[in-house]
């Protein structure tokens, strides 16, 4: 049993962070915030799509929910249009459905893959979407036209995904990663093995479209340089584990103004760090079950995250009357998510 037994009848809260009403009744496959909004998407194992409005003003915190949309199965992903109209999702019912929510629409399948969808990304600069499955390929869609515009192939089933125009970076099974360039979409730009041993669970490009980082299920985080000559500022380093016990980490996100970042992991903590100076700005408490996913809102103002079962454990090791989930909202303070000076005149450490 993992250390989470002795810990599971702890507090889901221990960082006092606001909880969010009427969360799923199953655990949150992934978190999206509008780009114009703070209308927060929660993806579910329940089927649904929800969504809240979250309500900032001083210390007072309120969150409305706002609407769902189902999709036959367990959803595994989201995002949205830039314009901040439209959200899009895909999961196990290999669906990727447009749901037009700002004007009340109705959601619509907009393409199919042959196995389930795991990561999906809107990207501005080329008015489509691109969609990650277990079906060994990427898709771009054309959301005014039924057949995918591009279908690219991967080594193995896509297990994350990340855009920042011009770079798109795709973690697969087997430790690929795979590097594109949005510019010529339908060729690989590199392909290498991940920096770490494990299993890829999450990447992130950097602000700067030079790098990516990749989190892994064996508590490690890789920062990677695309530029051959800035490799030597290439490293890895350990996160979310205790004594021996070592979590999976599951989220990365870059805050967007900073340009800090968060981890997410199966050991129930998140953490800031500031890559540039090889630092923790934060660390939190742990919660009594794992965080499988997490994000920033527009402006970085807010930090949501999910507590819940992740299944890492299997479904033996699932108790219902424990595993509530839960989604909270974490405001963070400057010095927690604002990056430190380098030390010393050469900026080395």
């Amino acid at each position: 049993m993992s250390a989470f037994a002795s810990t599971s009848s702890g507090n889901p809260n221990p960082n006092k962070s606001f909880e969010v009403s009427q969360p799923p009744n199953d655990s949150v496959s992934s978190l999206s915030f509008s780009p114009k909004s703070n209308i927060l998407v929660a993806t579910s194992w329940d089927n649904q799509v929800r969504c809240w409005e979250i309500v900032h003003s001083g210390l007072n915190v309120g969150s409305v929910p706002k609407a769902s949309v189902s999709h036959d199965q367990p959803v595994l992903c989201s995002t949205w249009k830039d314009d901040g109209t439209t959200v899009f999702s895909g999961g196990c019912d290999k669906q990727v459905k447009m749901w037009p929510l700002l004007s009340g629409g109705q959601p619509m399948t907009i393409g199919m893959h042959d196995a389930p969808v795991k990561e999906i990304a809107w990207i501005p600069e080329m008015n489509l979407l691109v969609s990650g499955s277990w079906d060994k390929t990427l898709k771009y869609w054309d959301t005014r036209q039924p057949n995918p515009v591009h279908t690219q192939l991967l080594p193995e089933r896509c297990y994350a995904l990340t855009v920042r125009y011009p770079l798109m970076v795709a973690g697969t099974a087997d430790r690929n990663v795979v590097v594109f360039n949005l510019q010529n979409p339908q060729t690989e730009f590199k392909r290498i093995i991940s920096p770490l041993k494990y299993q890829t669970r999450c990447v992130a490009a950097f602000p700067d479209q030079q790098g990516f980082l990749v989190g892994s299920i064996e508590g490690r985080v890789g920062v990677h340089h695309l530029d051959d000559a800035q490799q030597t500022k290439n490293f890895t380093f350990k996160c979310h584990r205790e004594g021996n016990e070592i979590y999976s980490v599951n989220s990365l996100n870059f805050h967007p103004i900073h340009h800090t970042f968060a981890t997410a992991g199966s050991d129930g903590a998140f953490n800031f760090w500031d890559k540039d100076s090889k630092q923790r700005l934060k660390a939190t408490s742990r919660c009594n079950q794992p965080i499988p996913c997490s994000t920033f809102n527009n402006d970085g103002s807010i930090f949501a995250y999910s507590v819940c079962y992740d299944w890492s454990k299997g479904a033996e090791n699932h108790n219902p009357a424990t595993s509530k989930t839960y989604i909270f909202l974490h405001f963070p303070q400057e010095s927690e998510v604002k990056g430190k000076p380098r030390t010393g005149a050469t900026g080395r450490k």
